[in-house]
Formats: C-alpha cells, structure tokens, sequence
C-alpha cells in the first residue's frame, strides 16, 4: 500500500499498462528517431508513418504527457529523455531493451494459469527450428546489451586506480558489453567468454565492431557443465545477471567454480537484482522468473553472500547503483577489498538499507528544516507532552541549529510502523555509522520514544531509565518533518483516514 491508498491506486494499479503500451507503439514505429534532431509536425509525423493525422496528433499529446516529446504549437521534438535514450544509432539506445519486455507480455497474462501449475506454462514451440532460436537469442541479446551499456558505466569507477591486468573471465556473458567496458578501460586486460555456442556467434559479431583483436578468446560453455578455464587464472570473475538465472540448488555450484577460476588476488564481481535494493521491481523481476524461466528467481544478498563465504571467500556488502542494481564484490583475500574504490558513505547506506528501511537517502543538513512552531503541535495535540525527551524535556529548535552546524550532512531513513521495532533500526543505523568510523553519529526519530514497554513518566520521579538508547523526535527537536523530506525529493501526504499507510523518517547526522 501507499499513502494515498484507496480506490484511485487501486485504478493507477489496474492502467498502468496503457503507459507500457504507448511506450510500446512509440517505440516500434520508431516515432523518436524520425522527430530527432529538429523534431515534425503532426502532418509531417503522420506522412511518415503513412498514417492519419487525428490519432497520431491524440498520440502525441499523451507522449507528451509521459515527458518524452515536448510540443510547441503543432511541432513536436523529444525531450532528453527520449534523444538520449530512444533514437536508434546513439550508443545508450534502450529501444531493444523496451520491445523485449513487449514480448514478455504473453507470459503475464497466463499468470493464473502458471499460479494453479506451479509455475511456467508458456514454452517455445517445439517446432522451433534453429534459424527461430537464432533470432529469439538475437533478440534477447540485443535487449540485454542496451541495459549493460549502461550498467558497465555505474560498475568500472569502483576499480578507479587499480591497475587490473591479465584476464577476466565473463560468465554468461550475452553481448559482451559487461567484458568490452573492462577492456575499453584497461588495455592491458585481455577476457574469456563463457556462454553456450548460440550466444558467442552473436557476442563475436557484435564485439568485432569494438576492435580488441586477439584480447578476447570466446569459451562455447553450458555454464552448469564444468568450465574449461584455467584454475586461478583470472583477475576478475564477472557474473552479471547470472544468479537471478538459476536455482538455489544450481547457484553454489556456479560460486564455487567461479571461486575456482580466481586468482588469489583476484575480484569476483556479483551483478543481479536483489530484494534489499529495488524492492518493487525485485519483487516483480522475481514473479517473471517464475512466468517466463524454468527455474529462475531473485535472491536475498545475505543468502549470496552466505553461498560465496562457503566458497571461501569474502564479501563487500551490497553495493546498489543507481539503476535497478546493485554489486557484491567477492574475493579470496579480504586486504583486496579495501582496493575498490567504494568510499565509507557509499559501504555505510548498503549496510543501512539491508536493516530493512524503504530508503536510505544522503542529504546535505542544509536540506534539514528547523523552525520555531514544531513543539507547538507537541504541547497542543498530544498526550505524550512533559514526557521525558518531548518538549519541553527535548532539544530546542535553536539547539537544534547549533547542532548541525557541526554535521555536513544526514541520512534520511524511511520505515514503517511498529514504532518500537522502527527505533531500533535507527538504533542499530547509528551504532554501525559509529562503528564505521562515523564517531559523531547521531539520530533522531519518528515520534515520542517507545522503547520501554512501561514509560518512566509513569513512575514518581519521572525520569528516563534508559538514556542509553533514548532519542529525541525531530519534531520535538524542532525539525520540520514534511518540509525536510520534501527537500529531499520525496512526496509526503497527510493522512485522512485511520486505515492510511504511515511512513515514519529518521535522521542519521553524519560528519
């Protein structure tokens, strides 16, 4: 549920798929590339389909809408977006990439039936000969190379200042562009791609434009069946989009050999979905596994990173990038690590999200929005005033702004209800920022503090018995709550009913 859950998400839920369709239709009758660079009317648009003026001109409002054209009078061009990303020819193309999850549509709406079997029921054809198996590999590997383009671009500034040489093995490698971004970067690195004979024909074809000559060997491979690689011959193991593949039956076979392969002072390089990161689209991304795979599905990162320790190896955290993504570096020494470039920020907020917070956002503490009126709503409209650490017993809005003049910046924490169970992530949040370094850590919550199952206010003193633990609220502290995380990028909505989603915020203050 959201915070505006009701009939109207209920109705957004049940449409969403008009914006795929148009995204659909947009892109197969390349209508981005004909409006690029100085875009068209809607006569000239439709004289280059070949099609009636009404619709197309009804088309292009609601392309519009979705911000991927911009009008001006009757002359449309695309917007960034769509020049950077839709037109065919330009390098971070996404267009293969959109019309291949078109034709994973077919396997959707046969949902119920895979849910009463038990899983997929929509198969190739068995009269599939070998030129509709080429193609369908094609396809599929054109999809995925639109992606990886743009994932190698997120993954090769984490080996900044490393001086990688030798060879890298690239498992499943699909189009290569995974290996071809490491080469491109490091000339001295030569690769090994490992795929079934179908997949490299096409890989070789696609690679041969990059120009690597001899840098690159090609491995015809089932990858459940033995590698035929070179035991501790390689600097870096690359799996990407390799685990979300198989079973969990299958995936520790597949670690253990990769962990075979790695030289001792070699990197193993997890790239896939995981649960902790996206958790919507891991979630969704899990369910078309079990449409659309045979046995393929996503996995939690604790549970990878407890299959490569049984290979003996040792872990990174989960490292997310800003797409969809996210990285596990492996490696047999634990020194080696420390090599990548993951700054302590950067290893802090994937340690933060695996606790089970929605987000985890760094913003500057000039975001954070301190005001005079906040205690207000404290001593006039809640019972919990006088109480130990509520005003007036907390920390002054002009405190407040003293207090942040000695931090750079915070980290926005996004959960849920129970209270109780909320502040002692926080808790745990701030202990491992202090742990990591990070010794001025220091939180501030969601609300009064709920910790002690009996309140020390209840007693005759009516003094805290666990300091230790206890925090302020950032409204009784004077934070202005909706307005810091609308500074953040983040819609907050008041609640009308009972029954509404509640999200509660924390602040984790960092120097």
């Amino acid at each position: 549920m959201r915070a505006d859950a009701g009939p109207q998400y209920l109705e957004d839920l049940a449409t969403r798929y008009w914006y795929s369709e148009a995204l659909f239709a947009a892109v197969e009758l390349e209508v981005f590339t004909l409006l690029e660079p100085a875009g068209l009317t809607t006569a000239e648009l439709a004289s280059a389909l070949k099609m009636p003026v009404p619709g197309l001109g009804r088309f292009l409002q609601v392309l519009c809408s979705l911000s991927l054209v911009v009008g001006d009078r009757d002359r449309y061009f695309n917007t960034k977006l769509a020049s950077n990303y839709l037109v065919l020819g330009k390098r971070d193309y996404q267009g293969a990439s959109i019309l291949w999850r078109k034709d994973l549509k077919s396997g959707w709406q046969e949902l119920p039936e895979c849910l009463r079997a038990g899983g997929r029921v929509n198969f190739p054809a068995e009269e599939e000969g070998p030129e509709q198996f080429a193609r369908r590999i094609r396809k599929y590997i054109n999809a995925m190379d639109n992606v990886a383009r743009t994932k190698i671009d997120e993954i090769l500034p984490f080996f900044e200042g490393l001086e990688l040489k030798g060879e890298i093995l690239d498992v499943g490698t699909g189009s290569g562009a995974i290996a071809g971004g490491f080469l491109e970067r490091f000339p001295t690195l030569s690769a090994t791609l490992l795929d079934i004979q179908e997949v490299l024909n096409y890989t070789q074809e696609l690679l041969a434009k990059k120009e690597f000559g001899n840098r690159i060997s090609y491995r015809p491979t089932n990858i459940l069946e033995p590698w035929l690689v070179a035991k501790e011959g390689f600097e870096v193991v690359i799996l990407s989009n390799i685990i979300h593949a198989y079973s969990e039956k299958e995936i520790p076979l597949i670690l253990d050999r990769a962990a075979t392969c790695l030289k001792p002072e070699g990197f193993l390089l997890i790239h896939d979905f995981f649960p902790e990161h996206s958790p919507e689209k891991a979630a969704l991304l899990d369910l078309n596994m079990f449409i659309n795979t045979y046995n393929g599905r996503i996995f939690p990162q604790a549970w990878v990173r407890e299959q490569l320790a049984m290979s003996k190896l040792y872990t990174t955290e989960l490292i997310p990038l800003e797409t969809d993504t996210a990285v596990i570096f492996a490696a047999k020494d634990e020194t080696k690590l420390a090599s990548l470039c993951l700054d302590a920020q950067t290893r802090l907020i994937a340690r933060i999200k695996t606790m089970g917070f929605g987000q985890v956002l760094p913003i500057a503490t000039e975001t954070i929005h301190v005001s005079d009126w906040t205690d207000l709503r404290c001593q006039y409209g809640c019972d919990r005033y006088g109480h130990p650490h509520c005003p007036p017993n907390s920390p002054s809005p002009q405190k407040t702004r003293e207090v942040l003049k000695d931090f750079s910046y915070a980290l926005l924490l996004e959960g849920e209800p129970p209270g109780k169970m909320f502040q002692r992530r926080v808790l745990d949040a701030e202990r491992d920022a202090f742990l990591a370094g990070f010794h001025k850590a220091f939180a501030y919550w969601a609300g009064p503090c709920v910790l002690c199952d009996t309140c020390a206010a209840s007693v005759p003193n009516g003094k805290c018995c666990n300091t230790r633990d206890a925090r302020p609220a950032m409204e009784g502290a004077g934070i202005d709550v909706f307005e810091t995380v609308r500074r953040a990028g983040l819609n907050l909505q008041i609640l009308r009913n009972k029954s509404d989603y509640v999200r509660y915020f924390a602040l984790l203050l960092l120097e």
